[in-house]
């Protein structure tokens, strides 16, 4: 009987705790690519095929922010689930029937593994190779088919040359009015105008290639100075009926392979190489990786541990205290990751003590929580801080109220 109630509870609990989940995984995939979406946006609006391009670029950062939302929504989902639970005298009659909190918490600890292992898909081997892609297209965005992304009346940068269009059909590729202005350096510079043109392939020449028609050049053998006593360079000043000028980049010139960072590599290939980085890495950059990822997988485990605690309580007017301080917990744990991370990766500090010191703190300190909640009757060590945190803000609201007449 005993283990029919265990194994009813921990499907309940999972229901309790998966709702709050998933909203708050949907709202902050949301919000981050929302962020995201208005800079794409910015780059490619306007642009040929540029929704296509935005929603590719969104979907090659999904696996990112993924890594992200998800500790936070598991956790936020652990602290509102039990949090109703608690509230609704639900863990009271679990424990009335034999089952105690810490029996509560083993279908927890099987999501938690379970996340664990997606988190382990994810950062260890869907992030690096989605990172590349991403980049690989922001590349070929920019520094590629430059036509495409021109826009009318703007000005626009081609490796040497800086062009301007005047009015721009995609659907033919055809264009009227350009202007073209072409830096030579030291051997001075070029300028075209054209009433019309568009943009052509030649079997033999892999960049794009605009074909002119109807308008003047004027060429400059050198720069001009302002010296009287310096001759005025050679110029040449002509018309043309029909001419055929490269623009842009080769566009067989791929992105480079990946790898070079070292946030491009798997997981098995940061072990690998670890003694052994890329051109673009050093030895530190391979440490600070690979343990800022060990540390985004296993934290996962211990997320349940610190957060039940801190989501029952005595008083109900407690538990936006206990959710602040539970979540600044998290943020600063995070942010001492961060900083360890960055000080393995500029000083050469160890990795050990400056990343993964404040798990062990965490660890011990979710622990010594989750003991006294579960296992003895005293009451949380935290409880007076709650109340007294309590306390205080309800005398500053009154004081609010009387200065503002409210009261």
């Amino acid at each position: 009987m005993l283990g029919r109630i265990t194994s009813i509870g921990s499907a309940y609990v999972i229901r309790q705790i998966l709702r709050p989940l998933v909203a708050a995984m949907a709202i902050g995939l949301l919000v981050l690519l929302a962020e995201r979406l208005v800079r794409l946006l910015d780059i490619t609006l306007g642009k040929m095929n540029s929704f296509t391009l935005v929603f590719e670029m969104l979907a090659y950062l999904v696996p990112h922010y993924l890594g992200l939302a998800l500790p936070a929504a598991f956790f936020l989902g652990l602290l509102f689930g039990f949090n109703k639970l608690s509230k609704g005298s639900e863990i009271d009659a679990f424990m009335a029937s034999g089952v105690g909190l810490h029996q509560l918490t083993k279908p927890v600890l099987a999501v938690a593994i379970c996340f664990t292992l997606l988190s382990t898909l994810i950062f260890g081997f869907v992030q690096p190779h989605t990172r590349y892609a991403y980049r690989s297209l922001v590349h070929t965005v920019k520094n590629v088919e430059i036509f495409y992304l021109a826009e009318e009346g703007v000005f626009m940068q081609a490796v040497s040359r800086t062009f301007i269009l005047d009015k721009l059909s995609r659907t033919d590729n055809r264009f009227e009015r350009i202007f073209l202005f072409e830096d030579k350096g030291d051997k001075g510079s070029e300028t075209l105008t054209s009433a019309s043109g568009s943009l052509i392939e030649l079997p033999n020449d892999t960049r794009p290639v605009l074909r002119l028609r109807q308008g003047h050049r004027l060429s400059l053998d050198s720069w001009p100075v302002t010296d009287q006593n310096v001759q005025l360079p050679r110029h040449l000043v002509g018309e043309f009926t029909e001419v055929d000028t490269p623009l842009g980049r080769d566009t067989d010139s791929l992105f480079r392979s990946r790898g070079d960072d070292e946030r491009e590599l798997t997981l098995p290939e940061l072990i690998t190489q670890y003694n052994a980085p890329p051109q673009g890495a050093s030895i530190d950059d391979m440490r600070a990786e690979l343990h800022r990822r060990l540390i985004g997988i296993a934290t996962i485990m211990v997320l349940p541990i610190l957060a039940i605690p801190f989501a029952l309580g005595r008083r109900r007017g407690q538990r936006a205290y206990r959710f602040a301080v539970a979540l600044v917990i998290l943020v600063v744990y995070n942010e001492l990751i961060e900083q360890g991370a960055l000080a393995v990766r500029v000083q050469g500090a160890s990795p050990y003590f400056a990343m993964w010191l404040p798990v062990a703190l965490l660890v011990a300190f979710s622990l010594w929580r989750y003991y006294r909640v579960c296992f003895t009757l005293r009451p949380d060590g935290l409880d007076p801080v709650f109340d007294r945190i309590s306390d205080i803000a309800s005398w500053l609201r009154r004081q609010v109220l009387h200065l503002v007449g409210q009261t």
